[in-house]
């Protein structure tokens, strides 16, 4: 893009690929900054729709709905790794601005492709290998140890295309689980900490990292971030170290999620990246200097990127769907939740709710991580999701 300007007659037109919680959010920012926002997204009425200017109903690999959507934007980027990468590139060749790049998302999308550019840039990874049979994969197990982790490469998150093979009896079920699908093993890393930090990068080459935060999962959905991570300076100092040295092979434009294990030895490798906001970032809203949706819209605009300065602890934690309960619901609890300091509630606006489906969060924040986390812990405890025809009340 040439160099920036802001003519309200005429506002920069951000297009957004894919209109959940994170489109939303980035949605709330550009609009703060009278930028105009259009996303793209299959659901009617999505989160992001509630604050963008317009929707384009359609699935994320549509081809034709996103050249309708870049005839109406200035700039192209994306909250869903979904994206369809070959109709992004078709565009890019056309000089039109995609920020990340689209050959970028092409190597992310693939989780083989993805450890594979990496390791060849010597960035630390797990050990991996692509299945080719299910003798294959007998054969890396052997080789790998138990437990292992089979992958789908291709179209899986929040752990739902995961398999932990825990022994010989479990290779036959993992393999027809994934039945037809493009697959790799992964050996078992045996972590004393998950950490993520965010990274952005504008296409003048700046550089830029949030805070090491501290990640804990369950059944592979991201449930609590904790900011600052509770490591060593030195660990601290090697996640920094491994996440810019990424950003730079990948030459992407935007804020990037970068998830790593730390092994009890005190070494860290690369789990997975994301090439967009991430859940794990969201307390940068309310405890950082700037942003992570801020950001990205600064590194993809190619505007200067903040050093973001962390200016208090702070626990997020996730509010997923109840196990056994499809449907519409209602949110219960909101006087409680925030009574509690500190405290910042966000409810997505996600129209049902399913087993595990993200459809909130709460950011609290303290004057130490463990009281940051005790405040958030208190006020999700607060938070109920009930079927919407039983009547929610505050």
């Amino acid at each position: 893009m040439a160099e920036f300007s802001l003519a309200l007659d005429r506002p920069v037109c951000i297009g957004i690929i894919g209109g959940g919680q994170l489109g939303k959010m980035l949605a709330h920012e550009a609009c703060r900054m009278s930028f105009k926002v259009i996303v793209l997204d299959p659901t009617p009425g999505c989160p992001a729709s509630k604050i963008a200017d317009e929707q384009i109903v359609a699935d994320f690999k549509d081809e034709q709905a996103i050249m309708r959507l870049a005839e109406k934007c200035d700039v192209l980027t994306y909250e869903i790794e979904l994206a369809n990468s070959t109709a992004l590139k078709q565009l890019e060749e056309r000089n039109y601005p995609v920020r990340p790049a689209p050959e970028t998302l092409r190597i992310i999308q693939n989780k083989y492709r993805q450890k594979s550019f990496l390791k060849k840039h010597g960035v630390a990874v797990p050990e991996f290998a692509l299945v080719e049979s299910e003798a294959h994969l007998q054969t890396l197990c052997d080789k790998f140890g138990y437990p292992a982790v089979l992958k789908a490469t291709e179209d899986s998150y929040d752990g739902r295309g995961n398999f932990v093979i825990r022994s010989k009896a479990d290779v036959g079920k993992a393999y027809i689980y994934f039945a037809g699908r493009e697959t790799m093993l992964e050996k078992y890393v045996r972590f004393s900490h998950e950490l993520s930090i965010m990274v952005a990068r504008n296409p003048s080459g700046q550089i830029e990292s949030f805070p090491v935060a501290e990640n804990v999962h369950e059944q592979g959905i991201l449930v609590m971030t904790i900011a600052p991570a509770r490591v060593s300076r030195a660990v601290e100092a090697k996640a920094k170290r491994h996440a810019e040295k990424a950003m730079k092979v990948l030459h992407g434009a935007g804020i990037f999620g970068i998830e790593m294990f730390v092994t009890k030895r005190g070494d860290v490798m690369v789990n997975e990246i994301a090439p967009r906001v991430h859940n794990s970032g969201h307390y940068t809203n309310e405890a950082c200097s700037v942003s992570q949706f801020e950001q990205h819209l600064r590194a993809v605009l190619d505007l200067p990127l903040v050093k973001p300065e962390l200016l208090s602890p702070a626990c997020m934690v996730n509010i997923l769907g109840p196990e056994g309960f499809e449907g519409m619901y209602a949110v219960e609890g909101l006087k409680s939740a925030m009574k509690v300091p500190g405290v910042a509630l966000y409810i997505y606006g996600k129209q049902s709710s399913k087993p595990r489906r993200k459809l909130g969060h709460i950011t609290a924040t303290g004057r130490t991580a463990a009281e940051a986390i005790a405040r958030a812990t208190k006020a999700r405890k607060s938070i109920k999701l009930v079927p919407s025809n039983t009547g929610g009340s505050a």
